[in-house]
């Protein structure tokens, strides 16, 4: 039942501020049985969807719909979330109770705008996930918080500015505002569109990808994921920028512009763009936090490629790359809130030599980076894999770029390595020690999903094969 994703957090958030209760670790502990219930939720409609081949409708809160691609983004929601609240159990001093209320608040946003069917509710849990994102960014009211909030919500006012517009042009055209039927209005038009409907176009695929942050969209990402918390950087990269921005692209690509082939040309350049400007942006860094900003453009741009490809590898490619971002990405960031709570600075020129006093967060860090430079058999070599050979089937030039620019990545992951975990210890670090166990069980948890997934994706290629869904 597609409502619940929606209903549950929703009245779990009502009941939580008409009662505040006391204790304000409650909101902790309520945000991570949403999250449980969140991931439950998703493995049955995933069990659905992948064995029985159902699309799972609801009408309850407006025509929500749930299918294959979506389940799997409901579950790695919650994942994330699940993860950025134990994360905050360690690290939020003040405000906990606002964080966790807020924290379930955009839970719902981002499930809400994973299962809708039409582009103006779209639109609104686009925005409600926006506003708890700058919420959570500036909750400690210091400085960096504000301003990274600020220019976050600068960009994102443009972007609804410019959803807004494209969507008072799409029903000016199409007379409604349903993927089904937008689509059947850009079928009618084989190509040959109105102005009106093609401004509308580059509006919303241009708002989507400031959402995003492909570039050259992306200056906002860097201040807000290195000036938010360490769980709301967990999340924001972990998730919430590839569902408000990346998830909405493929939906709106796929299932409205029906793979338009100028939009894939669009997007194949942006794409490029964001790999290699994200990935030499990440090499020019000293803050930590700053460096692993940069880097989800770059691999952000790998999950848009697959998808410009405009084929069902390329979407494949483009999902499994989705699963591997949130889970490699969100590792690195717990790896940084660790190292950053431990050393007291992010300015990676003052570590040095901690892989000696922080075991378990080095060698979570290397599984990491290693799974986002794609080196086998981790989970990022498949993904990376099966998009370049979607695009090779396409443009050949684009496929050998991408790989190459692999490279980069191997670049900036050796430069992290070298500069913190490397080497002699850094004086000042004698008493630096391993984390608290909670944030041990997250490394490892989400090392070994790594390291499990690159064992388990040839088995899912089979499986999907066998079931002629490859």
């Amino acid at each position: 039942m597609p409502f619940l994703f929606i209903g549950v957090p929703l009245a779990v958030v009502m009941i939580l501020n008409i009662f505040r209760w006391k204790n304000y670790n409650t909101a902790f502990w309520v945000a991570w049985g949403v999250t449980l219930f969140q991931m439950a939720l998703a493995c049955f409609d995933l069990h659905r969807c992948l064995f029985y081949q159902t699309v799972i409708q609801s009408t309850f809160f407006g025509k929500l719909s749930v299918d294959l691609f979506s389940a799997v983004v409901l579950l790695i929601v919650g994942f994330i979330g699940f993860v950025a609240v134990i994360v905050a159990m360690n690290t939020v001093k003040a405000s906990r109770f606002s964080f966790g209320s807020i924290m379930i608040f955009l839970i719902m946003g981002m499930s809400g705008g994973v299962m809708v069917t039409d582009i103006f509710s779209l639109y609104v849990f686009i925005e409600v996930t926006a506003a708890a994102s700058f919420l959570l960014i500036a909750i400690e009211k210091e400085q960096a918080g504000l301003e990274g909030a600020f220019k976050y919500y600068l960009m994102s006012a443009l972007s609804a500015t410019m959803m807004l517009i494209a969507i008072a042009l799409i029903f000016m055209e199409a007379g409604d505002t349903s993927f089904s039927a937008v689509s059947a209005y850009a079928a009618d038009c084989a190509g040959h569109y109105s102005p009106a409907f093609t401004a509308a176009i580059v509006l919303f695929i241009s708002a989507l990808c400031v959402k995003s942050g492909v570039v050259p969209f992306h200056t906002w990402v860097p201040d807000a994921h290195s000036s938010a918390p360490s769980p709301v950087s967990v999340i924001l990269a972990g998730i919430v920028i590839k569902v408000s921005g990346v998830y909405a692209l493929i939906r709106v690509y796929r299932n409205v512009f029906m793979c338009d082939a100028q939009i894939g040309k669009a997007l194949f350049i942006l794409s490029i763009a964001s790999i290699i400007v994200g990935a030499l942006g990440a090499m020019g860094q000293n803050d930590i936090k700053r460096m692993l900003a940069f880097s989800s453009v770059s691999q952000i741009g790998y999950i848009i490629l697959g998808v410009a490809a405009g084929s069902y590898l390329g979407f494949l490619g483009a999902l499994m790359h989705f699963f591997n971002h949130a889970t490699f990405k969100s590792l690195l960031f717990v790896n940084s809130t660790v190292i950053v709570s431990q050393t007291g600075t992010r300015d990676m020129t003052k570590m040095g030599g901690l892989s000696s006093r922080m075991p378990i967060t080095g060698i979570s860090s290397v599984l990491g980076l290693l799974s986002m430079s794609g080196i086998p058999p981790l989970s990022g070599f498949w993904s990376k894999l099966v998009i370049v050979m979607a695009v090779w089937q396409v443009s050949p030039a684009f496929a050998v770029t991408a790989l190459c620019a692999s490279v980069l990545t191997l670049g900036y992951f050796l430069i992290l390595q070298r500069k913190v975990f490397f080497g002699k210890l850094a004086p000042g670090m004698e008493d630096v020690r391993e984390c608290s166990h909670s944030m041990k069980f997250i490394e490892l948890l989400l090392s070994g999903i790594n390291v499990l997934a690159g064992f388990l994706f040839p088995l899912l290629f089979v499986f999907l094969q066998g079931r002629g869904m490859l």
